[in-house]
């Protein structure tokens, strides 16, 4: 980033920030609401000027070429299980979700989202696969189904990050959504 604060900010600069907010959130530095504020003013800022107070109590992070692998891909698995992770957990740009002859319950209304866009893959063979995202998120579906259920239901209603939804299922029930009206969560 530059220091020049009139310079017109840039993508870059902005998810520069937010991983720093998004770190200052997992270790504790920020409540939720002081990270939802500051994240908004982060995405909606159009100078370097802007972007400077957001980050200027909080320790600086690695940046994205010596970050570990895990934040750019994570991948989640359920072959013959169950299995459910909600709370407050770190994303990936690139999260595998997979579930085979199972079930896998993925919320991600309360993680920590690397940037601005992440990838969900989403592959089901003979098993549910649900994700909840969260209410502000706008969600592109560009996966499919073979003798299955697909409802993606996230809509682009929001101002929050992009969630790109790809992957293939067969004979499973996928499902994408806000809500948990559809959640087998006991």
């Amino acid at each position: 980033m530059t220091d020049d604060p009139v310079m017109r900010a840039s993508d870059a600069d902005r998810d520069r920030v937010a991983a720093v907010l998004s770190e200052a959130l997992a270790t504790g530095r920020l409540t939720t609401a002081e990270h939802a504020d500051r994240l908004d003013v982060a995405y909606s800022a159009t100078t370097v000027g802007e972007l400077v107070p957001l980050t200027r109590d909080l320790p600086e992070v690695a940046s994205a070429s010596s970050a570990p692998s895990m934040i750019e891909r994570q991948s989640v698995n359920s072959t013959f299980s169950k299995i459910i992770r909600r709370g407050r957990w770190v994303a990936s740009r690139h999260t595998t979700l997979t579930a085979n002859f199972g079930a896998l319950i993925v919320d991600l209304s309360d993680a920590v989202l690397p940037g601005r866009e992440i990838t969900l893959e989403l592959d089901a063979r003979f098993s549910k696969l649900i994700v909840r995202v969260p209410d502000n998120a706008q969600v592109v579906d560009e996966g499919g189904s073979m003798f299955g259920k697909r409802n993606v239901s996230g809509g682009t209603g929001g101002d929050g990050p992009l969630i790109r939804v790809t992957g293939r299922s067969m004979f499973s029930k996928v499902i994408v959504t806000r809500g948990v009206t559809d959640w087998n969560l006991a």
